[in-house]
């Protein structure tokens, strides 16, 4: 089947969006907005107040443009916040598994195909990571490469230092279980491994996301968080919370923050900032009605 729709001007898009039953009350401020945010990214927060089912895609409930706009505003200023949070999880995490297996198998142990569990995933990941270490700029890399010769790979606490942190994701669950797993795992008030590298893989999945100012409002996530039973810390009572919605990443999330960060405000910045989010949304991003009301988050 090939593609035939044409290009559509914003004076269209906009003639569009109102015979689909949008409420438009000016024309002028829409099309601004539509000359700097695409027809398409706009799409992504308008499809669940649509029949998608129609062709013509009519709205089934009164919404204005200015709607719209607020909920994309919101979902940045949420992106943002995520973002914000992830990075001190990602340096820890990081910081961890370098220690760990370093103070256990020296300076080049990313190097040892024995320590991980799959070669092939091993030599796929060794590969990619040697691209990252030779894209990096950072002064730490074009030092070791100018002073010494072997091995030719930096030490892990340069190379991981400068790997994504998809990839060290995937390099951490192909780490053999050892005494280094058990201790992060330990470190993290984690029952279990596979937890963590669940929430890893969904931090670090999150993470790009934000980084290429994705959706997460509404987002049905494909890297499921795995919500512990027994944590060895107080958490929420997780019995009808999706594991696919964001609630649940930011719940384990502040899990986390509360470990390495005792001190820090993630709750009371979620809490203002979900307090500004539009249409009554907040159950689409897998929020239970009485989420403010848990112990974890008072």
């Amino acid at each position: 089947m090939n593609y035939t729709k044409p290009a559509v001007s914003v004076a269209d898009q906009i003639i569009t969006l109102k015979n689909r039953g949008l409420v438009i009350s000016d024309e002028a401020k829409a099309a601004s907005y539509l000359s700097n945010i695409s027809y398409y990214r706009l799409r992504a927060y308008t499809f669940p107040f649509q029949d998608n089912t129609d062709p013509n895609h009519p709205f089934i409930e009164k919404v204005c443009f200015e709607d719209i706009i607020n909920l994309y505003v919101f979902d940045r200023q949420f992106r943002l916040f995520v973002l914000d949070a992830i990075e001190k999880i990602e340096i820890s995490m990081r910081t961890q598994i370098i220690y760990q297996w370093a103070m256990s198998h020296g300076s080049h142990w990313h190097l040892d195909g024995s320590l991980f569990r799959y070669s092939v995933q091993f030599a796929k990941d060794f590969t990619r990571l040697q691209q990252e270490v030779d894209r990096s700029v950072e002064t730490f890399i074009e030092h070791y490469k100018n002073k010494y010769s072997n091995p030719p790979e930096p030490p892990c606490w340069m190379s991981l230092e400068v790997s994504s942190f998809g990839l060290l994701s995937l390099m951490f669950r192909n780490l053999k279980f050892g005494s280094e797993k058990k201790a992060i795992t330990k470190y993290y008030g984690l029952p279990d491994v596979a937890i963590l590298e669940s929430w890893m893989h969904s931090f670090s999945n999150i993470r790009n996301i934000c980084a290429h100012h994705g959706r997460l409002w509404n987002r049905r996530l494909t890297a499921h968080i795995k919500l512990p039973n027994r944590p060895l810390n107080p958490f929420i009572n997780n019995q009808h919370v999706l594991p696919y919605k964001i609630y649940a990443t930011l719940c384990c999330m502040k899990y986390i923050l509360d470990i390495i960060s005792p001190s820090n405000t993630f709750k009371e910045k979620l809490k203002s900032l979900m307090a500004t989010c539009p249409l009554a949304q907040e159950k689409e991003m897998g929020f239970p009605k009485d989420w403010k009301n848990e112990n974890f988050w008072q």
